[in-house]
């Protein structure tokens, strides 16, 4: 049976709260691309933790990429939706990307600090997707307009999962511009935006706090 962690909206605004002094400090992010779904909600806390005074909010962009497929639950009768499973597939489907009609869209990246927001590094394929991806328009963008100005990618996920990955992200990156609000082991992880009942989401937090 699939152990569960149950997340609360609170625990996403304190994981977000806490992790904020350690994202100035390393990255100071002049734009954030947001993962969706799981990563607009963060992204938005942690804008206002990451604004410094004096200075604009940090912009919000956001991309869609899709990796999990919804399983049957084995409780029929349950009307719940933390009770479904969801499994990691095996390709990235894009739903949504930057406006890449306009030169102006992809060429706000270049030369900028760029954090990545997602809710979960599972199997580590969305994030690698994501990376390369707009590296490579960003790498297009900069030939367009003749720029040599580096851009610098960065990521910000509320869990990372324990385990072995699939996917890869670069060294300069792993290793240098990742930050994970909590590691936890191969549990799914029932985050309260995908909840059916969000009464019953939080009581299920709850009672798995005084187990």
């Amino acid at each position: 049976m699939v152990r569960k962690i149950y997340v609360t909206y609170n625990d996403v605004h304190k994981l977000c709260q806490e992790s904020a002094p350690h994202i100035l400090d390393k990255f100071k992010p002049q734009l954030m691309i947001a993962i969706g779904g799981g990563g607009f909600i963060p992204a938005r806390i942690l804008r206002s933790f990451l604004k410094t005074p004096g200075s604009p909010n940090i912009p919000i962009q956001a991309i869609g990429l899709s990796l999990y497929e919804k399983l049957p639950s084995k409780r029929a009768n349950d009307n719940d939706d933390d009770d479904m499973v969801e499994e990691a597939g095996t390709q990235v489907t894009r739903t949504q990307w930057l406006d890449m009609s306009t030169l102006g869209e992809m060429s706000n990246l270049v030369g900028k600090r760029v954090l990545i927001v997602d809710e979960v590094d599972d199997t580590r394929t969305t994030l690698e997707y994501a990376v390369r991806e707009l590296q490579k328009d960003v790498e297009e963008a900069r030939a367009k307009i003749g720029s040599d100005a580096k851009t610098e990618f960065s990521i910000f996920v509320l869990h990372n999962k324990d385990k072995q990955k699939k996917g890869h992200l670069p060294d300069d990156i792993l290793h240098g511009r990742y930050l994970a609000a909590r590691t936890v082991g191969d549990e799914w992880i029932c985050y309260p935006w995908e909840a059916g009942d969000i009464d019953q989401h939080d009581k299920n937090a709850e009672d798995a706090s005084k187990a």
